[in-house]
């Protein structure tokens, strides 16, 4: 038993989603598309999932969030994919594929051929126990990857209104569940042994700002140690934890966000893999000519920084996703993916934007004392980074694009000075006169931020200058009277 299909997207998550709308702008046929997914919804948008599918009030639930609601684009219900005629087989797993034959084969035994595969899998929550702690299966322990770990997680909340919560992990994750904990009214304690939360993006002193504000909402921060044990009442439900340093905390509640691991098992020793995910070429492509891997699972040539690199962020899942499809309906006119690397999180009050790379010596910016600051990262005498907190449309859209073009940047000091309006400023003059492209890329310019020449440098130079004249024209006429 089995089906046929040209394009196969195996995945349902983001990518898939936003995969699926751009196969029907570029005109694929009813019944030439499928999607293979674990989950028994179609595709959504995970963001939602750590925000607003937490709320106390009013949170967010299927269908509000389906894709590609993210983008502010259409909102592909189980109605709008069967309109176009595309195939959503769900709850199915996929036990084993064969890239030589193009096949997939199902938990339940079915075939499944393609001529055509987008790998969309996605990556799995790190689980406790590869760390050598018992517990995860354990009721008021829980993970958030999916819809049905955030609805069990929704469950358990709901029963710990004024009791303690400790969340393993201080990443994405971990922050973003924290500030629901906290609107929730429970008790949160954060554990992690990095130095600061969000240890791979952030700076001390950015950290700093957010874990401040997370204090003064009654956030415990336990920083340098990890979890070794937890301890559990008769019925198995866990009353508190105990710390690699020997302390421990009551818990309630725990939510362990400690890292993803991509999916890849299906694909070893059939596809080339590279720093944990699938090796893909600048189209997106694998090294077998008719599989594309997107997203998350997906390791990519990111031009901007002449190396491949694997990102777990929702915009490069739904951004690598249009692009594949791209390069499997139009392969002869698809340019090559050149992404800036994009991270963001709405948490609170604070909406933070980061766009290139967190490598070399940081500048900072703005006040941190208030609610807009930023900050820029400078390796080699270009500009490759830059955050900002607190930004305007206008603002994160300049950012964006001066990043992409990595400006030299010869005086440290005058870019602190000027701060955002660096960025703005050359945003704006590039709207009147745009940088050529020439050979092809954008990913340097030739835009030196100097020293500036202040208006009383002009005026002495005028009257330096006039000085000498009027000497020069003095002596001239008394050689003549000579």
């Amino acid at each position: 038993m089995g089906r046929a299909f040209v394009y196969v997207i195996l995945g349902g998550g983001v990518a898939a989603g936003y995969a699926a709308l751009e196969f029907t702008k570029k005109g694929v046929s009813n019944g030439e598309l499928c999607i293979i997914s674990e989950e028994p919804v179609a595709p959504y948008e995970r963001p939602a999932l750590s925000k607003g599918f937490l709320l106390p009030e009013a949170p967010a639930r299927l269908p509000a969030f389906h894709t590609c609601v993210g983008a502010n684009e259409e909102r592909l219900t189980p109605k709008w994919y069967k309109e176009h005629g595309i195939e959503l087989i769900l709850g199915t797993r996929v036990k084993s594929a064969d890239v030589r034959r193009k096949t997939l084969l199902t938990a339940a035994g079915e075939t499944i051929s393609y001529k055509f595969l987008i790998i969309a899998t996605g990556a799995r929550a790190l689980k406790l126990e590869e760390f050598g702690v018992s517990g995860s299966d354990a009721e008021n322990v829980c993970y958030l990857r999916d819809l049905a770990d955030a609805t069990r997680l929704a469950d358990v909340m709901q029963t710990s209104t004024g009791g303690n919560a400790v969340v393993i992990g201080g990443g994405y994750i971990g922050m973003e569940v924290a500030a629901s904990l906290v609107i929730n009214k429970i008790n949160v304690s954060m554990v992690f042994p990095e130095p600061h939360c969000m240890g791979r993006l952030f700076t001390p002193k950015i950290a700093s700002y957010y874990e401040d504000f997370y204090k003064s909402k009654g956030v415990n921060f336990v920083k340098g140690t990890v979890l070794s044990s937890f301890v559990f009442d008769p019925e198995g439900k866990v009353t508190g934890v105990n710390l690699k340093d020997g302390s421990n905390l009551p818990a309630d509640l725990v939510v362990v966000g400690i890292g993803i691991r991509p999916n890849t098992s299906l694909f070893e020793g059939q596809l080339t893999l590279e720093k944990g995910g699938i090796k893909v070429n600048s189209l997106l492509q694998t090294s077998n000519s008719s599989v594309y891997a997107v997203g998350d699972v997906a390791s990519f040539p990111v031009k901007i920084f002449g190396e491949s690199r694997r990102l777990e962020h929702v915009d490069a899942a739904r951004k690598s996703a249009r692009h594949a499809v791209a390069a499997i309906m139009e392969p002869d006119t698809t340019p090559e993916f050149d992404y800036l690397p994009f991270f963001y999180s709405r948490v609170f009050s604070f909406s933070w934007q980061f766009y290139g790379d967190n490598l070399g010596e940081v500048i900072y910016f703005g006040d941190f004392s208030g609610t807009s600051f930023g900050a820029y990262w400078v390796h080699k005498g270009h500009l490759v980074g830059s955050f900002l907190e607190g930004g305007s449309k206008e603002e994160y859209e300049a950012i964006a694009r001066v990043t992409r073009l990595k400006p030299a940047i010869d005086d440290l000091s005058e870019l602190e000075r000027q701060g955002l309006g660096f960025v703005v400023g050359l945003s704006q003059k590039l709207s009147v006169a745009p940088v050529t492209n020439v050979g092809g890329s954008m990913s340097t310019v030739t835009v030196v931020l100097k020293k500036p020449v202040y208006p009383w440098h002009a005026t002495a130079g005028v009257v330096v200058a006039a000085s000498i004249a009027a000497f020069a024209y003095w002596y001239g006429r008394r050689r003549r009277r000579w």
